[in-house]
Order: C-alpha cells, then structure tokens, then sequence
C-alpha cells in the first residue's frame, strides 16, 4: 500500500530557460528526498514536478528558487497528496 506524499507542481517563470535551470534543478534534487523531474516547457517556463515528505519537497522548492533567484520572476505552486508514482529525479 502506497502512504500519500506532497506532490508539488510548481512553474517557473522569468529567465528560466537557457540559464542551466534544468541541471541546477537536478544538482539541487540530490540535497533532498524528492522524486519527480523538470522539464523546459514550450511557453518559456520551466515546469518541475515533485513529491516527497512535505518538509523535503517545500525545502527543495525553496532551494531552487534561492539558487536561481537571479532568473526567476514568478513561481506558481500547486499541492496536493496522493500516492507516490515517481522514482528517482531527472531532466525530461
């Protein structure tokens, strides 16, 4: 039986693309207990998804958002609980 997790969906939007976001997000990724991926989306933003326990994934959010704080204008965030389906993290 699956236990529910955090997932986060979360956009970012600003100079996000082209900037090493991606790679960042994964180094970044490493530090926490999170699953998930990122991912450049075709509107310019960058689109990560990620699940864990609550404290993980809110200090990885805030993680990407202190390391590339020169890039980023605006991070929309999504939450919800439900059962894990991710394993790992990675660049898609």
């Amino acid at each position: 039986m699956n236990v529910p997790i955090v997932h986060a969906t979360v956009r970012f939007s600003g100079h996000v693309q082209g900037v090493g976001f991606r790679y960042a997000t994964l180094q970044v990724a490493k530090e926490y207990e999170v699953a998930g991926f990122v991912k450049n989306e075709p509107d310019g933003t960058v689109l990560v998804e990620a699940e864990g326990r609550k404290a993980e994934v809110d200090g990885f959010i805030a993680a990407i958002g202190e390391r590339m704080h020169g890039h980023v204008r605006k991070m929309d965030r999504m939450q919800q609980t439900r059962a894990a389906v991710f394993q790992g993290f990675e660049i898609r």
